[in-house]
């Protein structure tokens, strides 16, 4: 069995809910008892984290579907794309957190991987915001190649046979190359796009993202999730940027949340992202429209999750 089937089989199943424990104010994502909607056997079609480390928030996380080995083979590339959009600091909550990054490389390498490549279409000037983001260094430390996105000749055209805004794009060539692709958004506030997660950094991986803005956002970034489908998604939300997004202004803008989302289905893990920014998933438009176009399911309700808390 493939092993995106494999992790796939698990949708339908119905989330219980358990003895109402509450966390944070998480509206509802870690509102039920851990161990209520586990189902021996079966394949988690999110992970939910809360209380480490980034780095143990991962370790922890990645274990409960099965190990980077079960998404990572000996001999494959792989690409790691992080949000590295913005030319700020760590603290400011506008890029992934470094650290993460490179417990995710570690990972992909500790499973056999030949080669790890990280990189970002990035907003401000590329170089500025791979150095200042604190992510080229530790990227480069954990044995990864950081390559550019600046140049149309990284970029090759694909067709988005389901989109409706969004016919083609042209997609970076490791994406196009690379065997195995591992999604790391942060999680933060978006001005176009409510929040930014999953499918809305996939806006990193094409050569043209100001198409998408005036074309209508929500139904662009819905387009291309029909499109790209991540091996594996990853969302940092240790620091989450609630204000002044995307960018962000200071550490201020920010509330720690020390939380982590791991899953393959793009939809389900922006919905349930949505909760621990403190909103509902249907506020989003385009979580609404991928879902409508089948790209994944956001409803929750249907998914079968695993909680952890970090001791």
């Amino acid at each position: 069995m493939e092993r995106r089937e494999f992790f796939r089989k698990a949708i339908g199943t119905t989330l219980v809910a358990g003895a109402g424990l509450k966390m944070a104010g998480y509206n509802g994502l870690f509102a039920s008892d851990f161990s209520s909607i586990e189902k021996l056997g079966a394949a988690y079609d999110l992970v939910a984290v809360m209380g480490g480390t980034p780095e143990q928030m991962f370790d922890k996380g990645i274990a409960e579907l099965g190990g980077m080995q079960n998404f990572v083979k000996p001999g494959q590339t792989v690409v790691v794309k992080p949000n590295i959009g913005w030319d700020q600091p760590e603290e400011v909550g506008a890029n992934t957190n470094p650290a993460l990054v490179k417990r995710i490389i570690e990972h992909c390498f500790n499973a056999g991987a030949k080669e790890v490549f990280v990189f970002d279409n990035s907003c401000d000037k590329w170089v500025n915001c791979y150095k200042n983001s604190g992510i080229e260094k530790v990227a480069k430390e954990a044995g990864a190649k950081v390559v550019p996105a600046d140049g149309k000749n990284y970029y090759r055209e694909v067709q988005i046979p389901n989109g409706r805004n969004l016919k083609t794009a042209k997609v970076h060539e490791k994406i196009l190359d690379s065997d195995v692709f591992i999604n790391v958004p942060i999680l933060k506030d978006h001005k176009g796009g409510r929040i930014s997660v999953c499918m809305k950094n996939l806006m990193g991986i094409v050569e043209n993202r100001y198409f998408w803005h005036g074309h209508n956002l929500h139904q662009c970034i819905a387009d291309f999730a029909t499109y790209s489908k991540p091996t594996l998604n990853v969302v940092d939300a240790y620091r989450v940027l609630v204000k002044n997004g995307p960018r962000g202004i200071s550490a201020d803008d920010c509330v720690i949340k020390k939380s982590l989302l791991i899953g393959t289905d793009m939809v389900a893990v922006d919905a349930a992202a949505a909760k621990i920014f403190g909103i509902d998933p249907d506020e989003v438009e385009y979580i609404n429209l991928a879902h409508e176009m089948k790209a994944g399911n956001k409803n929750l309700s249907e998914l079968n999750i695993k909680r952890i808390k970090v001791a």
